[in-house]
């Protein structure tokens, strides 16, 4: 089977595309055709540390495709089902774990940029029923961490406000099952072209993080005075002040993004003074990936893909979400 691995090289190069055998199937094992995988930014550190690396490793975590075999003890599922691979393949409920850790897809072990993939058959999830490949492969990252992010990590209800910063996957997912549980949701973009689509996907107000430094105060008189109830923090320590400041006082941080660095003074008197709750939140268990897909089908929710990117042309896929001109994911097809 042709697959791609990360090499000890730098940037770009690090990525080549090969040959390997395809891999062993075991009694409790599924074989599944990857259709197409979506790219995170987790991947493009990945990528950045692959001078680091022992031995190469498939990279990505997050791919669907269909069952094409299964071993002898297989309940789960059968030849022709549409599934997608849990991020953590071992993490079936409860909470994380360093051994769960440690068999994250596309990090430690191999993980779904290949055209086929075994893993336990507890690690797939059966997809939307409607969805095409290229859609259920948005979820198990930033679906899953979006889902974690509103309802495990916090309690977000009809009639609460959320903000959610940029237009990246999770983001865009958080959005979009907000507003389907009935909530107001308050977005941030310094793109007046994506404030605009977030406005027309439902955002009740969005503001320009750049032309409004101070954007956390903006965000509170926005939610009418009072601060918003969860936060999707997907900066992290470059926003962590300006997101303690747009929360109402017992709001819910939900910290899961570093896109604005993971160190740099912080307020923590404000954390206290306001009795925040701020949630770390990595993903999620398979319960989570499960809860996500029934409340999809519920809500008629669609993923929203930016681009579609041949497999041949996985590179440019990555300069794409590199650059920050998408809106939503970024998608590569294998077959």
């Amino acid at each position: 089977m042709k697959a791609y691995e990360l090499h000890r090289e730098e940037g770009l190069a690090a990525l080549k595309l090969v040959d390997r055998p395809s891999p062993p199937l075991g009694p409790t094992d599924v074989r599944v055709r990857v259709r197409a995988v979506s790219l995170n930014y987790r991947d493009l550190s990945v990528l950045r540390g692959a001078q680091r690396r022992e031995r190469p490793v498939v990279p990505t975590s997050d791919g669907a495709g269909e069952v094409i075999e299964v071993g002898s003890a297989v309940r789960r599922h059968v030849v022709g089902d549409r599934v997608a691979a849990a991020f953590f393949p071992g993490w079936q409920q409860g909470g994380l774990t360093e051994e769960h850790h440690k068999n994250a897809l596309g990090g430690s072990a191999d993980g779904m940029l290949a055209e086929e993939v075994v893993l336990p058959e507890s690690a797939w999830v059966r997809a939307p029923s409607k969805w095409s490949f290229e859609q259920a492969s948005t979820l198990p990252c930033a679906g899953v961490t979006a889902w974690h992010a509103l309802f495990e990590a916090a309690s977000l209800r009809p009639g609460d406000s959320l903000l959610v910063q940029g237009t990246g996957g999770v983001s865009i997912f958080a959005l979009q099952l907000a507003r389907a549980a009935g909530a107001n949701v308050i977005a941030t973009s310094s793109s007046a072209e994506k404030r605009a689509r977030l406005e027309q996907m439902g955002a009740v107000a969005t503001l320009d993080y750049k032309a409004t430094p101070q954007w956390g105060d903006a965000v509170r008189a926005a939610s009418g005075g009072r601060g918003v109830d969860v936060a999707v923090e997907v900066g992290g320590a470059g926003t962590f002040d300006q997101t303690v400041k747009a929360l109402r006082y017992g709001g819910t941080m939900s910290l899961l993004g570093i896109l604005a660095g993971t160190q740099g003074p912080i307020d923590t008197y404000a954390v206290f003074h306001k009795a925040l709750r701020v949630h770390g939140v990595y993903v999620g268990s398979v319960a989570m990936f499960e809860s996500l897909v029934r409340a999809l089908e519920a809500s008629g929710i669609e993923p929203v893909v930016d681009r579609a990117f041949a497999f041949g042309d996985a590179a440019r896929a990555y300069e794409h979400l590199a650059s920050g001109a998408h809106f939503g994911k970024v998608v590569i097809r294998v077959g």
